[in-house]
């Protein structure tokens, strides 16, 4: 399978402080893989590096094909989800989403007719034309997924996607991360929380204080935590991300 991110000796300094040091991944076209650790780990300073929003310090990468160097190439191509998406409180879902395929320079009637499309499948419609300023925090999710979607990206970037929601909007999330990998589109899903990735990722890869501890199937990353004697800092991420099941 052709690789929709690779990454090689990645690095992040601010001042003193590395935030992510030696990252190499290699992530299959397609796939959904899960970037696991605990939070202050390193990941959202990963995906941000990824994302094209912040510069490494050193390294390479490259992703849906492009080098993170080359902004244009890269944004064109993804879909990037934060914690918290940037809507404009005073705008309705409908106006933020026209907006956004705008920006994206979609024409006018592929805008019209992918936001209602999107609408529809987030169950949205009716809620369409309320100020985003009145909507909860899952709907906002909801509005900034499809604000990613417009355009058909390559690789979507979900950085706690589940985070504050109540359970309905989380099995929605969930389900769309499915339905994402069905139609083929390489899903990169950060997360805190085991239980988030556990029935959607591929393959996993661990995080803990900027470094890269494991990677590979999850059946096999577990087996290596529970080694005793072995992998300590594996052992640690993961007792605080079991511990966090309940969240």
């Amino acid at each position: 399978m052709p690789l929709a991110i690779e990454t090689e000796s990645l690095r992040k300094e601010y001042g003193d402080t590395v935030a992510v040091t030696g990252l190499s991944l290699r992530v299959e076209s397609g796939s959904v893989y899960g970037f696991l650790g605990p939070n202050g780990a390193g990941k959202t300073t990963t995906m941000r590096m990824l994302t094209t929003l912040t510069a490494p310090t050193s390294g390479r990468a490259r992703v849906a094909g492009a080098s993170i160097e080359d902004r244009a190439s890269v944004t064109s191509r993804i879909g990037f989800l934060p914690d918290v998406p940037p809507l404009y409180d005073e705008l309705t879902a409908r106006e933020q989403l026209r907006y956004a395929g705008g920006i994206r320079d979609l024409p006018a009637e592929t805008i019209r007719e992918r936001v209602s499309a999107l609408l529809d499948r987030f169950d949205l419609s009716d809620d369409a034309d309320r100020r985003l300023g009145e909507y909860s925090r899952g709907m906002r999710k909801r509005v900034g997924l499809i604000q990613i979607l417009l355009h058909d990206p390559d690789v979507v970037f979900l950085d706690e996607p589940t985070s504050g929601l109540d359970p309905r909007s989380a099995r929605t999330m969930r389900r769309v991360i499915e339905d994402l990998a069905d139609d083929e589109t390489t899903v990169f899903l950060s997360s805190h929380l085991l239980t988030v990735v556990e029935a959607l990722a591929d393959r996993v890869g661990v995080i803990q204080d900027g470094r890269l501890v494991t990677e590979g199937p999850l059946d096999a990353v577990k087996r290596e935590a529970q080694r005793d004697g072995e992998s300590e800092g594996l052992e640690a991420a993961f007792l605080e991300m079991t511990e966090g099941r309940s969240e």
